[in-house]
C-alpha cells in the first residue's frame, strides 16, 4: 500500500517560495492501477520524483507497506530504488546497443542474482509483455516505440517490485500502440498486485484506471474515473 501524508516541495526562486507539492495526501491499496492528471507543470513530476525517493520532500511522509521512505538512511533510499520500485518512462531510457533481453536483465545483475536466474526471468518478463522468439535478443534501437515500451516495462518488473511508476508511459506512442500499453499496465497491475502509478494528462488513460486523481497548484484531489473532467489538462 502507498500512503502519502501532508507531503510539501518547497523550492526557493529570488525572494519568493513555490510548492509544486503543496500539502499531498492520498493513499493507494496494493494491486490498484492509478492515475495522477494534471497540466503542466502542476508538480506532477515533482511528485514522482518525492515517491520514487529521487528527491527528499520538505516535509511530509512518504508509506510503503508502512516503511516511511522519508526517513530511511542513503542506504536504505539506494535499496527502496533498486527492490521495492521500478520505473517507466515516457523517453524508454533503454541502453540503446543492449538487447532487449539484456536491458531487462540488468536492474537483476545490481540485486545480485545469478545470470541464469537474470536470463530466465528477463525471457519470462519479456513473454508476460507479449514480446516473444527473437525480439528477446533485438537491439533497443531497432525496436519500435511501442516495443521499447514493453521492453521498459518488463524492466521495471524485474525485481518484484510493490510499486512502479510511469511518467507518461504513452506519451510517445500512436493512439493505439498506447492503448495496449494501457492494458498491459492495468492486466499487470491486478494480475500481479502491482500498485501501478501512472502521472499522465491523458484522459484515455486515466479514464481505464481504478482511481483517478488530479493535481493542480499543489493539491491534490480524487476524480470519478469514467468522468470527462477537466479535458483540457494538456
Amino acid at each position: 500500500m502507498l500512503e502519502v501524508q501532508n507531503v510539501v516541495k518547497a523550492f526557493r526562486s529570488g525572494d519568493s517560495t513555490i510548492k509544486p507539492v503543496n500539502g499531498v495526501s492520498f493513499s493507494v491499496e496494493q494491486g490498484t492501477f492509478a492515475a495522477i492528471l494534471g497540466k503542466s507543470g502542476s508538480g506532477k513530476s515533482t511528485l514522482l520524483s518525492l515517491l520514487g525517493a529521487l528527491d527528499q520532500a520538505t516535509s511530509g511522509n512518504v508509506l510503503v507497506d508502512g516503511v516511511n521512505i522519508s526517513q530511511l538512511p542513503d542506504t536504505g533510499l539506494t535499496a527502496y530504488r533498486r527492490n521495492d520500485i521500478g520505473f517507466v518512462f515516457q523517453q524508454y531510457n533503454l541502453i540503446p546497443n543492449l538487447s532487449a533481453k539484456e536491458n531487462v536483465m540488468l536492474p537483476m545483475e545490481f540485486a545480485g542474482l545469478s545470470r541464469a536466474e537474470r536470463s530466465a526471468r528477463a525471457a519470462e518478463l519479456l513473454d508476460q509483455v507479449e514480446l516473444t522468439g527473437d525480439v528477446h535478443h533485438r537491439k533497443a534501437n531497432r525496436l519500435s516505440g511501442g516495443q521499447q515500451q514493453r521492453v521498459s516495462i518488463a524492466r521495471a518488473l524485474a525485481n518484484r517490485p510493490k510499486l512502479i511508476l510511469a511518467d507518461e508511459p504513452t506519451g510517445n506512442l500512436d493512439d493505439e500502440t498506447g492503448e495496449l500499453i494501457i492494458d498491459l499496465l492495468r492486466s499487470l497491475a491486478h494480475g500481479q498486485n502491482t500498485t501501478i502509478l501512472v502521472v499522465t494528462h491523458d484522459l484515455a488513460l486515466a479514464g481505464k484506471t481504478d482511481r483517478k486523481f488530479r493535481l493542480a497548484r499543489g493539491r491534490i484531489t480524487e476524480e470519478p474515473v469514467g468522468t470527462a473532467a477537466g479535458a483540457h489538462a494538456g
